[in-house]
């Protein structure tokens, strides 16, 4: 694989307008929920059908990864030491699982910070304020964290696209619950990205069944608002 320009790669597999979400999608939905809330016996099952689904295992590994950004690292290493378990009983079934792509050399010489800071602003469609105001002022050092890391080590790699992290993303955050802003601002990229508000609605009834009626109803109630501005 080649490197690809800063911003542009995760762009090329953007959400199908016309479909309702694949069973790829819906199940990246349904593993990072389960992994963010720690329910590692019913991963399993979701991981196996994330396989056969035709996600490769450096895909499912990626949206592991990516999610520790969201819900920790302990929640991470948990999921991706359940699915080494997985691999190695479909190993043992004789199925043979395809390994997938790994992520580019990331060869961009420009600063770190700045780099992150574009790509946020190519997700939220928006300038990055500057200087800094509430938390970011309040703390400086987790906006050099979230720019430098987040959105610089973690996005520019392009095992996913910006698409599929955005939806690893607002899985985590519905499951983990009492996050309200980021779910809003992260639903608002989904949608920069390409996915539409019937794809947003399905994602809210994918993930019901893992989250729970109630966590999955403030989920619609966020998305249903965010909808309702969008065509104002």
């Amino acid at each position: 694989m080649t490197c690809h320009a800063l911003g542009l790669y995760a762009q090329n597999d953007a959400p199908n307008k016309q479909s309702p979400l694949t069973a790829k999608q819906q199940s990246i939905i349904t593993i990072s929920a389960l992994t963010a809330r720690g329910e590692l016996q019913t991963l399993k099952p979701a991981l196996n059908q994330g396989m056969d689904a035709g996600m490769s295992i450096n895909e499912i590994k990626e949206v592991l990864v990516h999610l520790y950004a969201y819900c920790g690292f302990p929640r991470s290493i948990r999921g991706l030491q359940t699915f080494m378990e997985v691999l190695a009983e479909r190993k043992a079934d004789g199925i043979i699982d395809v390994e997938g792509a790994g992520a580019s050399p990331i060869n961009h010489k420009a600063d770190k910070y700045e780099r992150g800071r574009t790509i946020l602003g190519e997700l939220t469609q928006t300038a990055p304020e500057k200087p800094m105001t509430g938390y970011g002022a309040f703390a400086p050092v987790i906006d050099i964290f979230l720019k430098e890391h987040l959105f610089a080590d973690i996005f520019e790699r392009d095992v996913l696209t910006h698409a599929e992290r955005e939806l690893v993303t607002i899985s985590v955050i519905s499951a983990i619950g009492n996050a309200a802003p980021m779910l809003r601002a992260h639903l608002n990229i989904c949608l920069n990205v390409g996915y539409t508000p019937s794809q947003l609605q399905h994602f809210v009834s994918v993930i019901k069944p893992t989250i729970g009626k109630k966590a999955a109803k403030e989920a619609q109630r966020i998305l249903s608002e965010e909808l309702h501005h969008k065509r104002q």
